[in-house]
């Protein structure tokens, strides 16, 4: 019996840990399996005293298309927001840096990704957009990493319509820290900076930049996820990713 291929590429040099979403049936969207082993991967590298940051990168033309909704329908919706919740603390609450690289597409759930990673850089090709209320639910637990972050007013606007927007526009509304041309290069420059900073002086100064953030899922875990079970639960949403599986309306769609 042959084991299952890993969903994650992982390599180390010269002191970055590099992490890569590599589930291309699914665009990368964000089943248990995936997310265990994110989870894994970012306590090995945690724990490795030659890692001085960590890139969570991607393979394919998208980064993450966010929840695997054909594991979203199952028996528990508590489920899949609380693996969710305990993958965004992760990030957060890993000592070391944490930077995004974005090169393609991102979607509903990979956005909360996105907003737990310390840095994020994204490229000319990247889309963004919070497809939630499109099947009937909310964008609920990625909020507890977002919302410390997000301009309020784009905020709402991105939560409300599912609209999609690029780069620039996430670098505007804090989604991202940069809009680059050139990912590589971006990343290069912060790698670099951050090869002379000590593994205690990027630990210490991670946890004051997350203060909010920390709060944010301190404060609103519970709630935001029984908001989410809730909605995974409802006749509404159970239709919106019934639409969205057999690529069709939702019976709303006017």
């Amino acid at each position: 019996m042959t084991s299952e291929a890993p969903l994650l590429r992982r390599s180390t040099a010269d002191a970055v840990t590099t992490l890569e979403l590599d589930s291309p049936h699914n665009r990368n969207a964000l089943s248990t399996r995936l997310m265990a082993e994110l989870t894994r991967a970012l306590a090995d590298a945690a724990a490795d005293p030659e890692v001085r940051a960590i890139v969570l990168g991607h393979t394919g033309r998208v980064f993450c298309a966010g929840a695997d909704l054909s594991e979203a329908t199952g028996d528990d919706p508590t489920v899949g927001p609380r693996g969710l919740v305990a993958l965004q603390r992760a990030l957060v609450d890993c000592p070391k840096p944490v930077i995004a690289r974005l090169d393609g597409h991102v979607r509903a759930g990979g956005l909360g990704l996105v907003g737990a990673c310390d840095l994020a850089v994204a490229g000319p090709d990247c889309t963004f957009a919070f497809t939630e209320a499109r099947l009937g639910l909310a964008p609920a637990v990625i909020s507890l990493p977002l919302r410390p972050k997000l301009e309020p007013r784009a905020a709402a606007r991105y939560y409300l319509t599912g609209e999609t927007f690029d780069s620039a526009e996430a670098a505007r509304i804090g989604l991202v820290t940069e809009a680059a041309d050139d990912t590589g290069a971006a990343l290069k420059t912060v790698l670099d900076a951050l090869r002379l900073c000590s593994p205690q002086g990027l630990a210490e100064s991670k946890h004051l930049a997350n203060a909010a953030v920390r709060e944010s899922f301190d404060r609103h875990t519970e709630e935001l996820v029984a908001q989410s079970a809730r909605l995974f639960g409802s006749e509404e949403a159970q239709e919106g990713m019934r639409a969205f599986l057999e690529k069709r309306p939702a019976r709303w769609v006017r």
